[in-house]
This record gives structure tokens, sequence and C-alpha cells, in this order.
């Protein structure tokens, strides 16, 4: 029982500190820009960074198939498909992301048209976006390494290369701005920098620790039909997945901007408490998929359900944790982000909803774990499809009533039924 949660924590703690500091990264880049003295350096900043975020988001598939797959190759001791999987996935997201670089002015006029920006903004995006486009086959390149070293039992090597990205990022970007007297071309290439800084310093791990994997033959089925068929159902499910929580947040920051300017600050400040419960939440559902996938592709099910509970009990305690500390001092950690007392004063009234998020949220994170580790791409599909579903349902029955407030109701909704859908079917094919 203590090895296995001693295990967990292993695993998710470094995770949990590659998270907390990726939000240092936006708000250095909003500092250096905002320090050029006009507001649309930083309007150019949120709109690009924004855009590549979405796309990226889009193909987080390739860590999370890679990690599901290659820790259940790891639990069979099937080491050759264990590297089989590493070369696949890298050849893949690398190749996506020459994909992507080739057809860069479709992709970032298509994304700055449906995000309409004003005009003095468009540029300044643009010329931002052509230069961070030179990073996509590093950024989708390390996603392949991450899910790769998370399905070999190993958050350390992707919380080291994380926090090493972030500072070359922040030292390329400040020399180039206020040394090298570039703009938002700076902050950009500083971003790229630190991207091919990331991969190459995955690559170096790779032949520091896992060099005796070269002796095994990875090149035979390497592209293979068959592989390649599952490789890519697999993938497509947590794609089309994707989509779905890419439709609610947007859908979620776009319902709140037609309420009011208030209304939409109100909103924007109370999801950060979201986004930090998640962050530590994402640590627990990376333990679970290595662990889970590992004990799964073993056949160990008594081991695989010893994983379940145990790191659902981390999650309650996360989430329990997380609810009393948003009641204490939650309304003062808002007054940190902002001396809006309007806003502050608008916050009250909706302050309840997101101190429900971390109990209805923590079955959601937990069990997608669980899935990616065992490749369960379908279920996890059909339960953020019929929360997403719901979350729009409710929330387009219920606004003409509720306003604001059915737009929380179906997020909290939303949140549940992901984690409870998911929980029904494990009851009735795993347990």
């Amino acid at each position: 029982m203590k090895k296995v949660n001693k295990r967990i924590l292993q695993l998710a703690v470094p995770s949990i500190i590659s998270n907390i500091t990726v939000p240092l990264l936006g708000l250095v880049d909003v500092a250096i820009v905002g320090h050029i003295g006009d507001a649309a350096y930083i309007g150019a900043i949120a709109v690009g960074s924004m855009l590549f975020n979405v796309i990226y988001w889009l193909f987080g598939f390739l860590r999370m198939g890679t990690s599901g797959m290659t820790s259940q190759a790891l639990g069979r001791r099937d080491l050759a498909e264990v590297l089989r999987l590493l070369v696949r996935s890298l050849s893949i997201g690398v190749g996506i992301g020459v994909l992507f670089f080739v057809l860069q002015k479709w992709l970032i006029g298509c994304g700055l048209w449906a995000m309409s920006p004003e005009a003095d903004v468009v540029e300044l995006a643009r010329r931002y976006c052509y230069v961070c486009i030179w990073g996509a086959p590093a950024v989708l390149g390390l996603y392949g390494f991450t899910g790769w070293f998370i399905g070999m039992q190993n958050t350390r090597i992707p919380m080291m290369v994380s926090l090493t990205q972030n500072v070359v990022n922040i030292i390329a970007s400040l020399l180039l701005v206020f040394v090298g007297g570039m703009t938002v071309e700076g902050v950009a290439l500083g971003t790229v920098i630190a991207q091919w800084w990331g991969f190459l310093m995955a690559c170096l791990f790779y032949r520091i620790c896992y060099r005796r994997l070269s002796k095994y033959d990875y090149r035979r089925h390497l592209f293979a039909a068959e592989p390649l068929k599952q490789f890519f159902s697999l993938n497509k499910d947590i794609f089309l997945r994707t989509l779905c929580l890419v439709a609610v947040n947007l859908f979620f920051t776009a319902a709140g901007s037609r309420e009011s300017t208030i209304v939409l600050a109100v909103n924007t400040l109370l999801m950060t408490l979201f986004t930090i419960f998640s962050y530590f939440m994402d640590g627990f559902a990376y333990a679970a998929e290595a662990l889970s996938g590992k004990y799964y592709g073993a056949r160990n099910m008594g081991a695989f359900r010893e994983v379940v509970r145990r790191t659902m009990g981390f999650g309650a305690v996360v989430a329990v944790g997380f609810t009393l500390l948003y009641i204490v001092g939650g309304e003062n950690f808002l007054s940190l982000l902002t001396s809006d007392k309007q806003v502050i004063a608008a916050s009250g009234e909706y302050f309840w909803w997101a101190v429900l998020i971390p109990l209805s949220g923590m079955s959601a994170f937990v069990f997608d774990g669980i899935f990616v580790g065992i490749t369960q791409s379908k279920s996890m599909l059909s339960s953020t499809a019929v929360a997403s579903a719901s979350f729009f349902g409710l929330f387009f029955g219920l606004h003409p009533f509720l306003g604001n407030h059915a737009l929380w109701l179906a997020f909290i909704l939303y949140l549940l039924l992901r984690g409870l859908v998911l929980f029904v079917i494990y009851r009735k094919k795993l347990r």
C-alpha cells in the first residue's frame, strides 16, 4: 500500500512542478512586450499565443496516445515495441510540424481571420506567428517524447526539460528584445529557441538514460499497416475528444463576453481557480496514466485496481483541500489578481460556483488518466461528448432564465458528467 502511494507521488509531484511553471512564461512574455510601450504589442502576443495554444492543444493526442501504449508495452516487457512507439510518435509529430510549416500562410491566415483582432494587432500578431511556426516540429516532437517518458514511468525528465525551457525562453526573449532591439519577433524567437532547446534536451536525456534500448530491433513492423491503424484510431478518438474540450472552453469565454465586460472579467478571474486546481490534478492524472497502463499491459488487474483506488484517494484529498482553501482564501486571492472594485464585487455573485469546481471535477481528471493509460479512447470520447452535449443543452435551455448562472451550472454539470460516465464504464468493464 505504502509502495503504491510512494510511486504515485514520485510520478505526480514532478508533473505538478512542471505545470505550475507554465503561467510564469506567459506572464514574462506579456511583461516584456508591455514595456515596449504600445498596447497593440500585448494584444498581438495574446492573439498569437492563443492561436498556437489551440493548435497544439488539438494535437495533444501525440502525448496521450504515446503514453498509454508505451506503458502497456512496458508492462508486457515488449521493449522492442517500446522503442518502436517512440520512433513512430517522433516521426509523426515532427512530420505534422513540418506540414504546419509548409502550410503556414493558410494556417495563420485562417486563425487570425477567425479571431478577428483589430487591424493594428493583426499585423503584429502575423509577424509573431510567422516566427513561432518554426518551432512546430520541436513542439510536436517533444509531445511524443513527453508521452513516451511518462509511459516509461519517468516524469522527472519532462519536468527538467520544462523548467529548462522556461529559463531559456525568458533569457532569450529578454536579450533579443532589450539588447537586440527586436519587438514581437524577439519574443517569438525566444520561444522558438526554447522549444528546440527542449526537444534537443529530450533527445540527450534519451541517449543518456535509455541507450540500452538501442540493442532491440525497432525497424521491424515500424510502419506496418496494423500498428499504424491502431495508432491513428486511438489518436482520432483523443483528437475528437479534444475538440469537445476546446469547444466548451472557447464557448465559456465567448458566452461571458456576450453578457458584459464585467461578467467576462469575473468569469476569467474565477476560471483561474479551475486552472490552478487542474495543474495539481494533471499531475495525478499522469501518474494514473503511467501506472494503470503498466499494470493493465502486464494483465495484473489486482495492481491495476489498487492504482485506481489510490489515485482516486489522492484526488479526493486534493479536491477537498482546494475546496477548503477556496472557501477560506479564494476571495482574497481574487483581490490579488485585480484591483477593480466593481469586478471584485461582481465576482461574489458567482464565487460559489467556482468553489464547487474541485469536488465536481476531480474524478474526471483521474479517470481521464486511467483511461489514457489503458488506451480506452472511445470511452473517453463518449464521456466528453455526452458531457459537452449536456453543457450546451443546459446552457441554452436555462440561459434565458438564469443568465450567467446558467453558464456556471452547465460547466459544473459538464465536469461531473465526464467523471461519472467514465466511472460507470469502469464499473461495468474493468471491475
